[in-house]
């Protein structure tokens, strides 16, 4: 075995990370601070009178240190029935068996990639309970990942309802913190908000009470839509400074997060699912043991290191880091589909065979046949399952379409729903009911379709002989996976689990199963999408190639999701329907194609019904996307005009090359949707240096564009809207 190094008080981290843990007067471990190397030490706050029994109550400041350990969580919370919590109240903290988890020793390591680790071991000796926290960082990167390991080392059973992956106190006062959070809603993804903390935390005046307040500001989801309602994600923010902590929670299925105060501050902590949200607990007989789910904590120190924007590019550079490596993170192909605005689920041979010449002619490179392939009986939503194609659609066989999507030089791709079986379906009575998602013996059915449980061999074995023969077989390159219901709050496998419990224990086994789909076939690609984006957490997209970023079909909607759809995807995996129309006018195609040039392009509309003009802007714009795109999987994000707002009439995305201070060449995206003509959009890094600023698409643009180099802004003028320019700023001698 290791060695262990014991000593409670101690520092880990490295170039770009510094986490400091210190023993509390309760002799729980805490991490007191998390932040770069070299900051200051925040100002000790004064301490209230010491009040014993009150949860989170300051010691007596014996030391300088002492308001920062008061204010500090242990760093476990652990909810179990029969233990509860010492708070009672709608938060997550003051867990009874969290303040008895005792510091038993901790264990440094290095990978070989350049990952710091840490395992600190922790334990309760009259439940039995131990934790095992591990947190890992990427040298030089201000980004923390953490997740717990749970087991009971007692004689009894612990009924386990809650586990914290993260537990951060000590954070600035409210009244100093800007909070955000992002909605994400069919049709109305990546819609982030922001505002003052203290606005939705009552202060209670605690120096009258001696105790926190009870209330806390969380957010979190309910059923298989990971995130359905918000994402995953958050942020808080220090007015004065810009300095940032922004926050993913790696969850397919459960999960909350919330921040309130404590002891004069405040504190955060992250979730998977629980029992009072989601109906998740586990029982842990003795021996027995489970892992939360991760989460992962951005920094930026201030204004002047890049604030929300600099916090976003790292957490970016932290999901490439941990993502399954493919070479379609590198190549970008461009990806016809023929659902949106386009066949919407009714494909035949007769109407997709111009199609496919027509995305030939534009320069797709993979065409994806969508929704109702498979469909004989004019019901392709509740008969899904058998997967095999129509007759009816195709008289000559799916295969004449096929073989016509690879001589027109592209590869060919399907649009599956794998977890689903629909009511109509013969698969139905080909599977036992074992193989699908049951509440008290019952089957679910949801929305005409049973839900298939990939814990059971049986509905693995189906989807690995589907998948097999369409690949294999049938030389399809690429699966758009769509999942179309909401299981809430999951399966209790016959009365055997909690229906929590259940619903991630099928989300595990469903990254399990794409392991393995990409293990047989590395060359396949696969997009995650979920009526869009309400599957968009990073436990599938560190396996999935391409994520569907919305179901918006209003091209004037979609700007404020594709401008703010790197929030939570790295932007080579964030497809952006492009749907251009013959009844457009050239500023509506520009428009409708400006939005994925910084992404992934989901190509679609009535190409083959176009004019050659027509198809001649859309194969420009794919001219200037393969120009471009080597550029895209090693930049990150930024946002001259802040998080884009739902109705703002300008908005505006930006990517440079990670790692850049200024120099070198950024992309911009930018929207007019109304408001006045021009607009000036802050680049404070390139303030002082000149820029060159080329109009990239479209080939013969309205509008004008200049680098203000004294003020740092880059001057937009569009005499028309709705209108859209893809820019490009270099350096001058650059």
């Amino acid at each position: 075995m290791e060695a262990r190094d014991a000593a409670a008080s101690f520092d880990w981290g490295h170039g770009g990370l510094h986490a400091e843990f210190r023993t509390a007067p309760d002799g729980t471990l805490r991490l007191v601070r998390l932040d770069h190397p070299g900051d200051p030490v925040p100002a000790g706050r004064p301490a209230p009178p010491h009040d014993p029994a009150a949860p989170g109550a300051p010691v007596p400041a014996t030391d300088p240190d002492a308001s920062r350990r008061a204010a500090a969580l242990p760093l476990v919370e652990v909810l179990a029935i029969g233990w509860g919590s010492s708070f009672s109240g709608q938060r997550g903290i003051d867990s009874a068996l969290g303040a008895r988890l005792r510091h038993r020793g901790h264990r440094r390591t290095r990978d070989a990639d350049g990952w710091h680790r840490l395992t600190i071991d922790l334990h309760d000796p009259d439940s039995g309970l131990a934790a095992h926290v591990h947190l890992a960082s990427p040298d030089g990167l201000p980004v923390l990942r953490t997740w717990v390991d749970v087991s009971n080392e007692g004689t009894r059973p612990i009924v386990v309802q809650s586990v914290s992956s993260l537990a951060l106190g000590g954070l600035p006062a409210p009244e100093a913190l800007d909070v955000h959070w992002a909605r994400n809603d069919w049709l109305a993804e990546c819609r982030w908000q922001h505002g003052p903390l203290r606005d939705r935390l009552v202060d209670v005046n605690r120096a009258v009470h001696d105790h926190d307040t009870r209330c806390c500001l969380a957010f979190g989801n309910r059923g298989s839509w990971s995130t359905d309602g918000h994402l995953p994600m958050g942020a808080l923010t220090e007015r004065a400074t810009g300095r940032t902590w922004l926050w993913q929670i790696e969850s397919g299925t459960g999960w909350h997060w919330e921040t309130g105060e404590r002891a004069g501050g405040s504190y955060l902590a992250l979730f998977g699912p629980d029992d009072a949200r989601h109906q998740w607990r586990r029982r842990l007989d003795p021996g027995a043991s489970f892992s939360t789910v991760p989460a992962a904590l951005a920094l930026s120190r201030d204004t002047a290191d890049g604030g929300f924007d600099a916090a976003a590019a790292r957490l970016t550079t932290y999901r490439r880091s941990v993502r399954r490596p493919h070479p379609d993170h590198r190549t970008l192909p461009v990806i016809f589909n023929d659902y949106m605005n386009t066949l919407m689920g009714d494909p035949t041979t007769e109407r997709l065979l111009p199609l496919i010449d027509a995305a030939s002619e534009v320069g797709a490179e993979y065409f994806v046949i969508d929704a109702g392939w498979y469909d004989d009986n004019a019901g392709w939503w509740d008969g899904v399952g058998a997967w095999e194609a129509s007759r009816r659609r195709f008289p000559g066989g799916i295969h004449e379409v096929l073989d016509r999507i690879r001589d027109r030089g592209m590869v060919p791709g399907l649009w599956l729903e794998p977890e689903v079986v629909g009511v109509r379906s013969p698969v139905t009575t080909r599977l036992p009911d074992e193989a699908f998602f049951q509440r008290d013996g019952v089957r679910i059915t949801e929305h005409g379709r049973h839900h298939l449980d990939l814990r059971h061999p049986a509905a693995v074995a189906h989807l690995d002989r589907t998948v097999d023969r369409i690949v294999a077989d049938w030389g399809v390159g690429y699966l758009k996976l769509d999942y179309n219901v909401s299981i809430a709050p999951g399966t209790d496998t016959g009365g055997r689990t909690s229906p929590g419990a259940g619903l991630l224990a099928h989300s595990e086994a469903y990254r399990t199963w794409l392991t393995g789909v990409l293990d047989r076939h590395p060359d396949l690609v696969l997009e995650n999408c979920a009526s869009g984006g309400m599957r968009m957490d990073h436990t599938l997209l560190s396996i999935s190639q391409v994520q569907s970023t919305s179901d918006q079909q209003d091209p004037l909607a979609y700007p404020p999701i594709a401008a703010a759809a790197p929030t939570a995807v790295a932007p080579e995996q964030a497809a952006v329907w492009a749907y251009p129309q013959p009844e457009f006018s050239d500023d509506e195609i520009a428009f409708t194609l400006t939005g994925a040039l910084l992404g992934r392009v989901h190509l679609s509309g009535h190409l083959d019904r176009m004019s050659p003009a027509q198809r001649a802007q859309v194969k420009d714009a794919m001219t200037v996307y393969k120009a471009l795109r080597p550029e895209i999987p090693r930049s990150v994000p930024f946002w001259p005009l802040g998080l884009p707002g739902w109705t703002d009439p300008w908005l505006a995305l930006g990517l440079r090359t990670a790692g850049e201070t200024g120099a070198g060449a950024a992309h911009l995206a930018v929207w007019r949707r109304g408001g006045p003509v021009e607009q000036r959009l802050p680049l404070p890094r390139l303030r002082g240096r000149a820029h060159r600023v080329d109009v990239l698409h479209p080939s013969a643009p309205a509008g004008t564009a200049a680098f203000d180099t004294d003020r740092g802004e880059l001057v937009v003028s569009l005499p028309r809207a709705p209108y859209a320019l893809l820019l490009r700023l270099t350096e001058d001698g650059g």
